[in-house]
């Protein structure tokens, strides 16, 4: 246990005389005349950098919401589309249904008025009897 003590202050102690020399014998940055500041505490080349990140910024969000705007208009005419052919389908299918309708129930007023009158005794109007089964 004080072997892992030692071994760790011992490299604690490397590191950190690493990073003092490191420190010491690093080359000094030029120095440029600080840019001045304003009241905010920005400088003019941050301001300018913010204006043009924010332009760049508004022309993406205008572009986007024109793209948006144009897949929102195009669905619209898509749903319109949809909505018209199913209302034509629908239509077609009720007129379909309503013919089948009326022509059942003019074969069944033409099969009642045969059966009365087969009943009353006209046997011309009466049905074809069934063939007998093999």
């Amino acid at each position: 246990m004080t072997r892992m003590i030692l071994t760790t202050a011992s490299a604690l102690a490397l590191i950190s005389s690493g990073s003092a020399l490191a420190l010491q014998t690093a080359p000094a940055a030029p120095v440029d005349a600080p840019a001045k500041k304003l009241p905010d505490g920005t400088t003019p080349e941050e301001r300018s950098n913010t204006a043009r990140l924010n332009a760049e910024q508004a022309s993406r969000a205008k572009a986007e919401t024109t793209t948006y705007q144009q897949e929102v208009s195009a669905v619209a005419q898509q749903v319109a589309h949809d909505q018209a052919e199913f209302a034509e389908e629908t239509a077609a299918y009720e007129a379909e249904k309503a013919r089948v309708a009326a022509m059942s129930a003019e074969e069944r007023m033409k099969w009642e008025a045969d059966a009365a009158a087969c009943k009353a005794g006209d046997t011309t109007r009466c049905a074809a009897p069934a063939p007998k089964p093999r």
